[in-house]
């Protein structure tokens, strides 16, 4: 089946990527992933130099402006880009997402951030965002805003605007970035997770993400 999540990721992310082995997607587009990312200790895949954590304000599921700095500072913060409609990448990023936080202690699940940002703001309303992410975790950030505003916040991550995909019932899809970019306590994205990250491998980093100590280096 098509995959509509395709990786659609900047030339920079790319190349940013230490090396890691390589997961395809069905389009044949390659992801950076691997259990030991080029011997770090850790699952996802290393960015060296690491992406630094972008400054955008959307509009949260209370309608209220959240500024995606500031009010993530202080925290690993996990920043996905999808959108409700997506038929598998954007629901298992989120479903292996919630089943790792579940099952991780309340002293470092509180210490991490899931912030998802629609690439379908047309269809994805504040309502709808709220009510399909509460299906996962009703901690979960969702944010949505114009589809100028969506598409700049994209570009700010290092990524390119999601793309509407036709399909043959009249409908469409998006294409978009696949990967979760993993800003730690020094608001840099040391780590990408693509397709292919598992529950136990969010159980495995996540506890080292939030006790990581890059700021004091």
């Amino acid at each position: 089946m098509h995959r509509l999540c395709a990786f659609i990721v900047a030339a920079v992310l790319w190349l940013a990527v230490s090396n890691p082995p390589m997961a395809h997607d069905s389009t044949g587009a390659s992801a950076p992933h691997g259990p030991d990312a080029v011997g770090s200790g850790y699952r996802g895949g290393v960015v060296t130099p690491p992406l630094p954590k972008p400054k955008f304000t959307l509009t949260d599921t209370s309608g209220a402006p959240f500024d995606f700095w500031s009010n993530t500072e202080g925290y690993v913060t996990l920043l996905f880009f999808g959108y409700t409609h997506c038929p598998d990448e954007c629901p298992l990023h989120m479903h292996n997402l919630s089943v790792a936080l579940a099952g991780l202690p309340a002293t470092v699940a509180g210490q991490i951030r899931v912030v998802f940002v629609t690439t379908d703001p047309a269809r994805d309303s504040a309502e709808t965002l709220r009510s399909w992410l509460d299906n996962f975790d009703r901690r979960f950030i969702g944010l949505t805003g114009s589809q100028a505003a969506v598409e700049a916040a994209q570009r700010t991550a290092g990524l390119p605007p999601g793309k509407r995909l036709a399909l043959a019932n009249g409908n469409y899809g998006i294409g978009h970035a696949g990967f979760v970019l993993a800003y730690s306590k020094d608001d840099r994205a040391h780590l990408i997770y693509p397709s292919g990250i598992t529950v136990e491998d969010w159980g495995h980093d996540l506890p080292l993400l939030a006790a990581e100590t890059w700021l004091e280096r």
